[in-house]
């Protein structure tokens, strides 16, 4: 293994919101690789904080650039990159905690898009609530499924977000039920 850690600017400057992802789950996991990271956001954060799986395995390289991960990386084989997180890392990560935030709840989803015009289609309304009701109704199950069985080192503050995750596509549930059964319910 060959550790890599670098400086070049003060942390906090220049992070994003997948800056803090990757320093926490990174932090979480305690040593995490890209697809580690990519892994535990499909099974838990994925269904309502998005991501793109090449920024899980772009953003880690340059967190170590900027000092707060530290690389290891296997010398033979399959040369993987093992990520831990740094104590600027962690002081960067407590800082972006502790600071509020007036962003409100961005929805997007694709079906509710097409409802919004969905006055403008001949008939398609039902068909796309139908199908939007039932992807709700897989992510509710996941959610609940990860509520009674938390995976390995979830704490309250998590277990407490996918359990509003589950409330919310319990909801979603419902609207787009709703909706299938009266297409004109959005009029």
């Amino acid at each position: 293994m060959v550790a890599r850690s670098g400086h070049k600017e003060p942390p906090g400057q220049g992070l994003t919101p997948t800056s803090y992802l990757v320093l926490g789950l990174v932090g979480h996991l305690e040593q995490a690789t890209s697809y580690d990271l990519k892994r535990a956001v499909a099974e838990t954060i994925g269904g309502f904080w998005s991501v793109p799986h090449s920024q899980l395995y772009a953003e880690p390289t340059r967190l170590v650039g900027l000092g707060l991960l530290v690389e290891d990386q296997e010398t033979g084989g399959r040369r993987r990159r093992t990520y831990r997180r740094t104590t600027p890392g962690r002081l960067a990560l407590d800082r972006w905690l502790a600071a509020t935030t007036d962003e409100g709840t961005e929805l997007r989803d694709e079906a509710l898009l097409k409802l919004y015009f969905g006055g403008q289609g001949e008939g398609a309304v039902a068909a796309f609530a139908a199908h939007a009701a039932e992807v709700h109704r897989q992510r509710l199950a996941s959610y609940e499924a990860l509520v009674a069985d938390p995976p390995p080192r979830v704490d309250l503050h998590q277990l407490s977000i996918l359990a509003l995750a589950a409330r919310y596509e319990a909801e979603a549930v419902a609207f787009w039920d709703a909706v299938k059964a009266d297409p004109d319910l959005a009029r």
